[in-house]
C-alpha cells in the first residue's frame, strides 16, 4: 500500500461526519522574526541555557544517563467519554438519499457508548502543568493521568489548540519531576534524539533514532505544521510523549508518523518543535486562546506552471488568489495575482513557510512584505491584525485550484456503505457534493461515489484524503478510483 498519514491515537474513534472544506486565510508563522520572543513567557518553566554539544564517544554505555531521569516526567493518559449514537447516520436525511430509500430506517432511539482514548504527556512545571497532544484530549470528559510513581490523578483541561494540536492539563500535585525545554530551533539533521512514551498502552517506553529532517510541512496532518521528522519509533500510544536530545532537554512533543496502512512505526515520525508547543501554552495560560497575527490574504505555492503563466524568472515566493476586503492586507494595498517573496528581508519559499511566520507575530506587528506586481519589485508595510474566529475555524493556507476543488467528502462509515450497496471491507470517502462549475463534475464526479484511491494511494479516511490531495497539488491531472454500487473504475480530473 501507499503512504498515509496518521494521527498516532489509541482509540475506538466513532466515525465523525465532517466535510473536507478546502481554502483558508493566511495566518500564521514558523520563526520568531526578531531575536526577542514574540509572546511572553507565561508558565514557570526550566529552560536550558546555551549548551556546548556532546560528543558520543562520553556515553561509554548508553544513554541510559539521559533517559533515566527523564523517564519520570513522562506520564500516561487515559481519556474518556460517553457518545449517542443511532442506527442510522443524519447522511441519509439527506434528500439524495431519501429519494432512492424513503423513510424505512426511520428513527432509532440513541445509544449511549463509552470511547477510550490512550496517549502520554510531559510534565513541564514541579506542580503538575502537563503538555499533551490535542487529540489525546479532544471531546474527553474524563481524563486520568498515571505517575510514575504509580499514583494516578485527575487532570483538567486548560485550554487546547487543535490548530497545532497542543493541549495543556493540569494535575493537583507538587515536587514531581519536569522535563527542561531545550531550543529545537537548534536541532540539525543527524543529531540524535530519543522519544519516550507508552506505545500501545505496554508501559513506558523509550526509543532512539536521529533528526530526519526539520521544518516538515504541507502535511495535512494539522492546520500549522513545522514538523520535527525523526526515525526514533512512534507508536500509537505515544501521541503527546517526550523528544528528548543528548542533555535530556525536551525539543518536540510526538505527534504523527506515516504508515502503509498499518498504523505502526514504518521509521518516519513526527514531534511538534517544543519552541511552537511553548508560545502554545504560554498563549493558552496567558489567554486562553492563541492569539494569532493575520495578514487577509488567499495565497498559493508557485508551480512551474504558475511560474510561467505569470512569466516569473524566479523560483519560490507565493502567489495571492485573493485579498480578503476590510483586512491588514487590503488597506495595505496588496491585490490579487501579486507574488510575496520575502517577508522582513527573509526570502518566502512557499506557503506553509509564509503562513507560519505571519502566525507567531503579534497582532500590531508592522512587518514588511516584498513582492512581485506586473514584473516589478514593490516593498508593502502591513500593520498585522488578529486573526478573528472565524478564521481559525478554516484550514490556513489557500485551495490550490487543484483538479478537485470544489469537492467535500466524509467518512464512510458501514451504514453509508450499506446504503450504497458497497461490499464488505471498502474502504474510501464519499462524495457529498460536488459544484456544477468545477472539474471534477465535468469528468464525470458525482456525490454518493465513493472515492478510494488518489493517484493510486488508498484512502482510508477524510485525513488521509486530504493527505493524497496535499500530494497531488503539483500536478495538473488527478487519477482517481472510485466505487459506485460495488463497481470500480478510474476517472481523470485535470485541473484549471
Amino acid at each position: 500500500m501507499n503512504d498515509g498519514v496518521r494521527i498516532t491515537r489509541w482509540a475506538a474513534l466513532v466515525a465523525l461526519l465532517t466535510a473536507l472544506a478546502t481554502g483558508g486565510l493566511l495566518a500564521l508563522g514558523l520563526r520568531h522574526l526578531s531575536d526577542k520572543p514574540v509572546f511572553a513567557q507565561k508558565v514557570p518553566v526550566a529552560v536550558a541555557k546555551d549548551l556546548t554539544p556532546i560528543r558520543l564517544g562520553e556515553f561509554s554505555n548508553g544513554f541510559s544517563e539521559v533517559i533515566k531521569p527523564a523517564l519520570p516526567a513522562v506520564v500516561n493518559i487515559h481519556s474518556s467519554k460517553v457518545v449517542k449514537s443511532k442506527g442510522t447516520s443524519p447522511f441519509f436525511n439527506d434528500p439524495f438519499f431519501r429519494q432512492f430509500f424513503g423513510d424505512q430506517f426511520g428513527d432509532v432511539q440513541p445509544r449511549a457508548q463509552r470511547e477510550q482514548s490512550l496517549g502520554s504527556g510531559v510534565i513541564v512545571t514541579s506542580d503538575g502543568t502537563i503538555l499533551t497532544n490535542n487529540h489525546v484530549i479532544d471531546g474527553a470528559q474524563e481524563i486520568k493521568v498515571d505517575l510514575a510513581d504509580k499514583r494516578q490523578l485527575a487532570a483538567k483541561v486548560i485550554g487546547s489548540d487543535p490548530k497545532t494540536d497542543i493541549a495543556v492539563l493540569k494535575i493537583n500535585a507538587t515536587g514531581l519531576p519536569t522535563l527542561t525545554l531545550g531550543d529545537s530551533s537548534k536541532l540539525n539533521v543527524g543529531d540524535v534524539i530519543f522519544a519516550i512514551g507508552d506505545p500501545f498502552g505496554i508501559g513506558e517506553t523509550a526509543t532512539m533514532g536521529i533528526v530526519s529532517a526539520t521544518g516538515r510541512g504541507g502535511l495535512g496532518i494539522e492546520g500549522y505544521e513545522d514538523f520535527i521528522q525523526t526515525d526514533a519509533a512512534i507508536n500509537p500510544g505515544n501521541s503527546g510523549g517526550a523528544m528528548i536530545d543528548l542533555h535530556g532537554n525536551l525539543v518536540g512533543i510526538n505527534t504523527a508518523i506515516l504508515s502503509h496502512g498499518s498504523g505502526g512505526n514504518e521509521g518516519i515520525g513526527f514531534a511538534i518543535p517544543i519552541n511552537m508547543a511553548h508560545s502554545v501554552m504560554d498563549q493558552i495560560v496567558a489567554h486562553g486562546k492563541v492569539v494569532r497575527g493575520y495578514l487577509g490574504v488567499y495565497i498559493q505555492d508557485v508551480t512551474p506552471q504558475i511560474a510561467r503563466a505569470f512569466h516569473l524568472s524566479q523560483n519560490g515566493g507565493v502567489l495571492v488568489g485573493d485579498v480578503t476586503p476590510d483586512t491588514p492586507a487590503s488597506r495595505a494595498g496588496l491585490k490579487k495575482g501579486d507574488v510575496i517573496t520575502a517577508l522582513n528581508g527573509n526570502p518566502v519559499n512557499d506557503r506553509n513557510q509564509l503562513t507560519l511566520r505571519i502566525s507567531q507575530t503579534a497582532p500590531g506587528t508592522t512587518v514588511k512584505l516584498t513582492v512581485l506586481r506586473d514584473g516589478e519589485t514593490k516593498d508593502f508595510t502591513v500593520t498585522l491584525g488578529e486573526l478573528p474566529e472565524r478564521a481559525q475555524q478554516e484550514n490556513p493556507g489557500e485551495a490550490s485550484g487543484g483538479a478537485l476543488e470544489g469537492v467535500d467528502v466524509q467518512e464512510l462509515t458501514p451504514d453509508i456503505a450499506q446504503q450504497l450497496n458497497l461490499p464488505a471491507g471498502v474502504r474510501g470517502v464519499v462524495v457529498t457534493s460536488v459544484d456544477p462549475a468545477s472539474a471534477a463534475a465535468a469528468a464525470g464526479l458525482n456525490r454518493g461515489m465513493v472515492i478510494q484511491e488518489v493517484n493510486h494511494k488508498p484512502v482510508n479516511n477524510v485525513r488521509e484524503f486530504k493527505q493524497a490531495l496535499a500530494s497531488a497539488e503539483k500536478d495538473s491531472q488527478v487519477l482517481l478510483l472510485v466505487n459506485q454500487g460495488g463497481v470500480t473504475n478510474y476517472m481523470v480530473i485535470e485541473g484549471h
